[in-house]
C-alpha cells in the first residue's frame, strides 16, 4: 500500500511479539522502522486524507477525530505492554521512511534520554470532581414566608455550596501532596470543562503521576484507599485511569511531521 507514513512512537528494540490481530490508523497493522539502534512504529495512512489540507479538515471533524484517536491510542497501549514507547501526538505524518529517518536523527539524543528516563515506568492520571453540598435533613417543604425569607434560603444555599467547594479543593490539594509524594513525578493538568468530557462535577484535580510498573499496584490501592474519604464530606468523585504510557513525562511535544 503506498501513501504517507504515520508514526506513533519511538522505542527501543523490543523482544516480545505485539498482538497478532493489531491495527492502526486506517486499519493498517503497525510496523517497526529501525534507525541507529531506534525504532519508530509506523503506518501507511492515504494521502487523501492525511495530507497537509485534508487533515486540517478531518481535525475539525469530531467523529473522525475520535476514530482516528482511538486507533492511534490502541497501537501505544499495545506497546506500553511489551516495552517502553515515547508516543508522538496524533496524526504525525511524512512523506515516506526517509522522511521518518530524519526526523528520527534529528531527536536522536532528546529520545535516547527520554527513554532512558522512562524505562519500566508508566503514567496514571487521577481525577477528582466536586458533587453537589451534603443534602439538609428532610423537611416538610414550605413555601417561604416573605420575600425575605426566600433571600435567607438563598443565601444558605449559596454558602453551602461554597463551603462544600472549599473542602473540595482542600481535598484535591491533599490527595495530589499524597500520590505525589509515592510517584517519582507528577504532573497538574488544566481542569477538564464538564461539557467537552460528559463527566458530572467540577473537575477539581487533574493530574498525571510517573510511577514504576513494578509498584503500579501499590499506587492503585493507595488510590482506593482514598475514596472512602473522598465521598463522605467533601462530596467528591475520584477516577483513576492507567496505566498510560507517559505522555505527560516524554518533554517532547512531538512533530507536525513534514507536508507532503
Amino acid at each position: 500500500m503506498t501513501g504517507l507514513r504515520y508514526v506513533y512512537a519511538v522505542c527501543r528494540p523490543f523482544r516480545s511479539a505485539l498482538q497478532a490481530q493489531l491495527t492502526g490508523v486506517a486499519g493498517v497493522p503497525p510496523k517497526m522502522l529501525t534507525h541507529h539502534g531506534l525504532i519508530a512504529v509506523v503506518g501507511t495512512v492515504p494521502e487523501a486524507d492525511f495530507a497537509e489540507e485534508p487533515l486540517r479538515a478531518h481535525l475539525e471533524d469530531l467523529d473522525w477525530l475520535a476514530e482516528t484517536a482511538r486507533a492511534h491510542q490502541g497501537v501505544i497501549d499495545a506497546l506500553t505492554a511489551v516495552t517502553t514507547p515515547l508516543p508522538l501526538r496524533l496524526a504525525t505524518v511524512f512523506q515516506d521512511d526517509s522522511g521518518v529517518r530524519v526526523m528520527m536523527e534529528a531527536h536522536e539524543d532528546l529520545f535516547r534520554r527520554t527513554l532512558d528516563r522512562l524505562e519500566g515506568r508508566v503514567e496514571w492520571g487521577v481525577k477528582a470532581y466536586a458533587g453537589k453540598p451534603p443534602a439538609e435533613p428532610a423537611q416538610p417543604a414550605a413555601r417561604p414566608a416573605s420575600g425575605r425569607d426566600y433571600l435567607r434560603q438563598r443565601r444558605r444555599q449559596t454558602v453551602a455550596g461554597e463551603e462544600a467547594g472549599r473542602q473540595a479543593e482542600e481535598f484535591a490539594g491533599r490527595l495530589h501532596a499524597t500520590l505525589s509524594r509515592f510517584a517519582e513525578d507528577a504532573r497538574l493538568h488544566p481542569p477538564q470543562n464538564a461539557r467537552l468530557s460528559g463527566a458530572s462535577g467540577r473537575n477539581v484535580l487533574n493530574a498525571a503521576y510517573l510511577v514504576p510498573r513494578a509498584l503500579s499496584e501499590e499506587f492503585v490501592e493507595l488510590v482506593d484507599r482514598t475514596k472512602d474519604e473522598a465521598s463522605g464530606a467533601s462530596g467528591v468523585r475520584v477516577e483513576l485511569t492507567g496505566p498510560w504510557a507517559a505522555y505527560s513525562f516524554t518533554g517532547f511535544t512531538g512533530t507536525g511531521g513534514e507536508s507532503p
